[in-house]
């Protein structure tokens, strides 16, 4: 490939280097200089350009990055279209990445012109996450490079889609352990297991007793388990104590105990015929991430663990804080009862409706928008912000009189990322979470609000609520203020959805009924439409008794 200032008379067919801006002319980097480009520049008074031009046998960046991209892709690793010399690749199930680490170090040394970055191995990943990524670093490969990937471009990444879906727990007990923390372990397991498609199949309660553990062991096997959870009583202490003995009683196997991951050093692995059995450690009844779940979702997955691989978990192992994982507080009351807030999102242009300003619309003589902030001041949050961007006058003349606050975004225009940064920047340093509303969603009420709020409890976990429709989810949603450093990282023009396909184990849903979670209006005709379903809502009121004590006039 060659590379350089080339004079405008020699430029036809090259690819230009870097982005030229003239008066009348926006010339892109890529872009392949045509008699009409190479004119233009000329009449602008340019005389040679930086560009570059492939040589015989070169693969240009595009069709390089696509080539190596269907190359390493395995089972259930899908590429995307190649754009600027990069191909992403992302899950095509939800389950763990495996990754070829020797197989991705070799192909980066090949020749600085190819890369490849995955997620980490055997990180937990959702349908349709981004897992990998080729990137091209010039504008072509010269075929030798090419020729000497070649051994290489073999399948180095897959996705292990979740496979075992009947787990067993069995519980051992001493004199002194409090029925509730069975019951919270069985909730907070079930609740671990509920990502992965899983699910608790059968429970057994014995006494700290090696035998007693043989005899649940064997039973919830015949009954069809495919993996078993043994939490003791007591600490598993050495390979003779109770639960591994149990085990072997059963005519299992201890493949390995203790693991260099903390928390979660004392975790045990064994088996019984062909179902894995986990020796739970103590951090594993709190639902913080631990060396529990780095191991539980292999084998979820149907990954085989190795006393290799759990020796090979220390570089990493030292767990650090992140928004999933909540801290235990001394004393603490529960996180239900801290302060919560709103955040009205209303800076949008509203495009789809440009001969109106949407969020000042009347509905039943009463401007859209205010519907939608009176929801979140009949639920206990507070402060209520609204975040005006578009015409930010009109919104706050609809929203006069009410008990709110105001806060502007000067860079709506960037997108709905803005304005959601906006929003939880306002928020006091005392909110512990804020339910996110969006301005043209009038049906969803203060009930929704308030239920969505009080779901946010860090010590349990639930750090993300949603609400769901028979198994649809929609919004608004609540956030605990753990994630607020995730949404403040967002840009352009998305929302935050990702996040909770993102953090899986952090969400909690609200089960709710109606249309509310999921209408918002961005059309005259959709708003004709909100018209009509109102009017025959107060029909069915009207002739009808009111509903879960509900009065009439408030429905």
């Amino acid at each position: 490939m060659k590379f350089g200032r080339i004079a405008l008379e020699e430029a036809e067919g090259a690819v230009v280097v870097h982005s030229v801006r003239l008066p009348g002319l926006d010339l892109r980097k890529g872009a392949v200089l045509t008699p009409a480009l190479i004119a233009q520049l000329r009449a602008a008074g340019v005389a040679d350009i930086v560009a570059t031009r492939l040589e015989a046998g070169d693969v240009g960046e595009n069709d390089a990055a696509t080539a190596i991209g269907a190359a390493i892709a395995g089972a259930h690793a899908v590429p995307d279209a190649a754009f600027t010399g990069r191909v992403n690749l992302r899950a095509g199930a939800t389950g763990v990445l495996v990754v070829d680490r020797a197989g991705v170090d070799a192909l980066n040394r090949i020749d600085e012109a190819v890369t490849l970055a995955t997620l980490p191995a055997y990180r937990t990943v959702a349908t349709g996450e981004m897992i990998a990524t080729v990137k091209i670093i010039p504008f072509a490969v010269p075929g030798a490079v090419m020729e000497a990937l070649g051994p290489l471009c073999r399948p180095l990444i897959e996705v292990a889609p979740y496979r075992i879906r009947r787990v067993a727990v069995i519980s051992t007990l001493l004199p002194g352990l409090q029925e509730k923390v069975v019951a919270k372990t069985l909730r907070t397991t079930a609740a671990r297991l509920a990502p992965a498609g899983a699910a608790i199949i059968g429970e057994r309660r014995v006494r700290h007793d090696e035998a007693e553990v043989a005899r649940a062991l064997a039973e919830v096997a015949a009954d069809g388990a495919e993996l078993a959870l043994v939490f003791g009583a007591s600490a598993i202490a050495d390979r003779r104590d109770v639960i591994p003995a149990g085990i072997e009683a059963a005519g299992g196997v201890v493949e390995h105990f203790g693991m260099p991951v903390d928390p979660g050093n004392l975790l045990l692995v064994g088996r019984v015929g062909g179902m894995p059995v986990l020796g739970a450690p103590g951090c594993a009844r709190s639902p913080r991430e631990n060396g529990f779940d780095w191991v539980l979702h292999r084998l979820l997955a149907g990954l085989a663990v190795s006393r290799e691989d759990v020796t090979s978990m220390g570089v990493g192992g030292l767990l650090m804080e992140i928004p999933t994982r909540p801290q235990p507080r001394e004393g603490a009351v529960s996180d239900t009862t801290s302060k919560r807030a709103a955040v009205v999102l209303a800076a949008g242009r509203g495009t789809r409706m440009p001969e109106a300003h949407k969020l000042s619309v009347p509905v039943e003589g009463e401007p859209l928008v205010r519907r939608a902030v009176k929801a979140a001041l009949a639920s206990s949050a507070r402060p209520v912000v609204v975040v005006t961007g578009h015409e930010a006058d009109k919104v706050r003349a609809a929203l006069t009189g009410l008990d709110i606050v105001f806060v502007h975004n000067p860079d709506y225009a960037e997108g709905l990322s803005t304005s959601l940064r906006t929003g939880i920047a306002a928020l006091p340093g005392d909110v512990e979470a804020a339910v996110v509303m969006l301005g043209d969603m009038p049906m969803v009420g203060g009930e929704l609000v308030e239920r969505l709020a009080r779901a946010i409890d860090v010590e349990a976990g639930q750090l993300i609520a949603v609400p769901v429709v028979e198994g649809r989810r929609g919004n608004p949603v609540a956030w605990a203020r753990r994630m607020f450093p995730a949404l403040m990282a967002l840009s352009g023009d998305i929302g935050a959805r990702h996040l909770i396909a993102q953090y899986p184990d952090a969400v909690v849903e609200v089960a709710t009924q109606g249309d509310g979670a999921f209408l918002d209006i961005d059309t005259r005709d959709e708003l004709a439409a909100l018209a009509i379903h109102e009017i025959a809502a107060h029909a069915d009121v009207d002739e009808g008794p009111a509903l879960d004590g509900m009065k009439a006039e408030d429905a």
